[in-house]
């Protein structure tokens, strides 16, 4: 070789391919081959645990090193180093799917996903799906059923599975977890996560009453992570021109709105049983209410809900008034029983808005002048178990924003809008008869 050509040396552990490849004077070519491990990085930096990778080079003055890092999975890095004339030194790497990422320096923000039902599908696909969600990935499944955490993590192409959830908040291969699991399970699962070390978005609700919202938010704030109530319409682009157009004044001073959410869901049995955390108002209900908080932005001043219960005891039709100051009103209509146009109107003294249903995430929207405005959301090849799902992926990347910005909370859903919010559903429940175990229980 000509004198002074960079040296390469990269250790690592199995299962990666990587290849190194010198070209020196003419006719001299050497190649070296290794197996490295998940998540293999360039130059200086952490992969897998317990693993350092290094790339050092020593060349003759007047070299030039160019360095490109873009770590993902099945994507080539590529590092050039050129020494003197006409030599030139390449190392290539192939990670392996799932590998974590670099960007600037960073590493991605890794999610785990804790249970495979159909709202973690219809949350990974609009995940995987979407084209610009920037350095995030998910990395790993827990489910109860090992067989249908393995049927998840192939359809989504997840590169790991464990056994338990426990098994893997306790890991060090995620940084986030989303909780899609039913009601009653969302404050033990999030407790678990937050004293393993992990960043929260629970499902709404983010518990089943105030105590145990409150003692969550507590426990968050106290480990100095993040933790969100997974409200996904607060993130709608169209709620984003809603605001817009009321900061705008060309509603004038709001006084009136209006939401309607019915859905055939009665013998839903995340709906209609006690035990499972059921309720009209929990599951659908949560939607209207954070709607008429979106608007008003400040605790109502007297709440007036009329229910209708079945034989477990549970809600599923409800009507809610929700009174605020200066004479200001929300009219709520719940209705697990039929389907009602999902609307929600705003109303001022110089004209209204409308978002279209579904207005929980929708698509379009009647300006106050009676233009329509639309903004589709991005498909998928994978079909979705709810309606316009697509939009879920729009709380990840502002989870992401705001990790990466040291938040632990959003400020388009803080901590303080998830206490309000359980505030008002155990009033609407106290006053139609709904009452689950855990309100007479305490917690830290």
């Amino acid at each position: 070789m000509c004198p002074g050509v960079g040296q390469g040396r990269d250790r690592n552990g199995p299962r990666t391919r990587t290849r190194v490849e010198t070209e020196a004077c003419p006719s001299t070519r050497t190649r070296i081959e290794t197996d490295e491990c998940p998540g293999v990085g360039q130059g200086r930096g952490r992969n897998s645990p317990g693993t350092r990778t290094r790339v050092e080079t020593e060349a003759c003055p007047g070299t030039r090193a160019r360095v490109k890092i873009d770590v993902c999975s099945g994507v080539r890095t590529m590092v050039e180093i050129e020494v003197c004339p006409g030599a030139r030194r390449r190392v290539k790497t192939k990670v392996c799917q799932g590998g974590p990422k670099r960007y600037e320096g960073q590493m991605a923000l890794r999610w785990g996903i804790i249970t495979a039902g159909k709202i973690s599908h219809d949350f990974v696909n609009a995940f995987n799906s979407y084209p610009d969600k920037g350095d995030q990935v998910i990395a790993a499944v827990a489910a109860r059923s090992a067989t249908k955490a393995s049927e998840f993590a192939k359809l989504h192409n997840i590169p790991k599975v464990f056994e338990s959830y426990h098994a893997m908040v306790v890991t060090n291969e995620i940084d986030i977890v989303y909780i899609g699991a039913l009601n009653p399970d969302h404050y033990g699962l999030a407790k678990m996560c937050l004293e393993n070390g992990k960043h929260v978005l629970c499902e709404k609700p983010l518990c089943l009453n105030y105590k145990q919202t409150e003692s969550i938010i507590r426990l968050a704030k106290k480990t100095n992570l993040f933790l969100m109530e997974a409200v996904w319409s607060r993130f709608s682009p169209i709620y984003l021109a809603l605001e817009k157009e009321i900061n705008s004044g060309k509603l004038g001073d709001v006084h009136y709105v209006e939401v309607n959410f019915g859905s055939p869901i009665s013998a839903v049995q995340r709906v209609c049983m006690k035990d499972l955390g059921g309720s009209a108002v929990l599951d659908i209900g949560i939607y209207t209410l954070q709607f008429a908080q979106f608007i008003f932005k400040e605790e109502p001043t007297k709440v007036t809900a009329i229910g209708e219960l079945n034989e477990d005891g549970v809600d599923l039709v409800d009507t809610v008034v929700l009174d605020y100051a200066g004479g200001k009103k929300a009219v709520l209509n719940i209705n697990s029983k039929v389907r009602l146009i999902n609307n929600a109107t705003v109303y001022g003294n110089k004209g209204r808005a409308t978002i279209e249903d579904p207005f929980h995430f929708p698509t379009s929207m009647i300006h106050a002048d009676g233009s329509t405005e639309k903004i589709p959301l991005h498909t998928s090849p994978i079909p979705y178990n709810f309606e316009n799902s697509a939009g879920l992926v729009f709380q990840a990347l502002e989870v992401a924003r705001c990790i990466k910005q040291g938040l632990k909370a959003s400020p388009r859903m803080p901590h303080k809008e998830s206490l309000t919010l359980a505030k008002l559903e155990d009033e609407i429940r106290r006053q139609v008869g709904v009452k689950f175990d855990v309100d007479s229980e305490e917690y830290p």
